[in-house]
């Protein structure tokens, strides 16, 4: 028997002065992961932030009273020149939730943050090293849910298929539930069970199979350019490279 985790009922959302999500409906089940695309300004991020509490909306949202989440933004409105490390950041949360020493060893161990990543300040560290603190940030507490808006846009492939394969291993270990923001199709086909599809208005949702067809994605986009095609060509070279890189490492 699945358990619902998430009911959102006719949810709207205002971007600016415009109604960016009208009357949307959904559900998510207990260990799904949800990917939610659209083109740029169909209110992806702000539907996330929206289920967070984090901006007014109309409309119920209703989540598990054993819901845990976790939030992985696509932009951090922060100072990264304070005199801060990584370490400190982290070690900051794990003060305030009062986790044990343990964790705060553990889950930068899960993402191959090293020693050094660790004791380096936070303005120092490079787009993709920033993310996976970011990433680590919000496992800290061991959410059961955790929401990522575009979560790898700025690491490497090498990187970005570490991360991945540790999401399929907390939902594989876990049972988490996740719900992901991504323009690239390939990684909607290689992760997500159910999509949910936002553009100007119109929803959809359901299996990647039965929703990513051409004509949904033309009616979707209008252009393919505003999104990542999944290609088995690119894919296989993409998988080809990243087998290169882990030799080498």
């Amino acid at each position: 028997m699945m358990n619902r985790l998430l009911s959102a009922t006719n949810l709207s959302l205002n971007f600016g002065n415009r109604d960016v999500i009208h009357d949307l409906s959904f559900e998510v089940q207990q260990g799904d992961c949800l990917a939610i695309i659209g083109p740029n300004g169909a209110g992806k991020t702000v539907l996330l932030q929206a289920l967070l509490s984090l901006i007014p909306h109309r409309g119920e949202i209703c989540w598990s009273p054993e819901a845990r989440l976790g939030y992985v933004p696509q932009k951090v409105a922060a100072d990264r020149q304070l005199p801060l490390s990584t370490k400190d950041l982290l070690a900051a949360k794990a003060r305030f939730l009062k986790l044990p020493p343990s964790e705060l060893r553990l889950v930068p161990a899960e993402l191959g943050l090293t020693d050094e990543l660790l004791s380096t300040s936070m303005g120092a560290l490079s787009g993709g090293q920033f993310q996976k603190v970011l990433i680590a940030f919000a496992l800290l507490g061991r959410p059961n849910v955790l929401l990522f808006d575009e979560p790898t846009a700025s690491l490497d492939e090498l990187t970005e298929e570490h991360v991945y394969e540790l999401l399929h291993s907390l939902q594989r270990e876990r049972g988490m539930t996740i719900l992901l923001v991504s323009h690239d199709l390939s990684i909607v086909y290689r992760n997500a069970n159910m999509v949910l599809c936002l553009s100007k208005g119109k929803t959809c949702m359901g299996a990647p199979k039965e929703i990513l067809t051409p004509a949904m994605l033309q009616d979707l986009y209008a252009s393919p350019a505003q999104y990542y095609q999944h290609d088995h060509d690119r894919e296989r070279e993409r998988d080809s490279r990243i087998a290169q890189e882990r030799e080498k490492r």
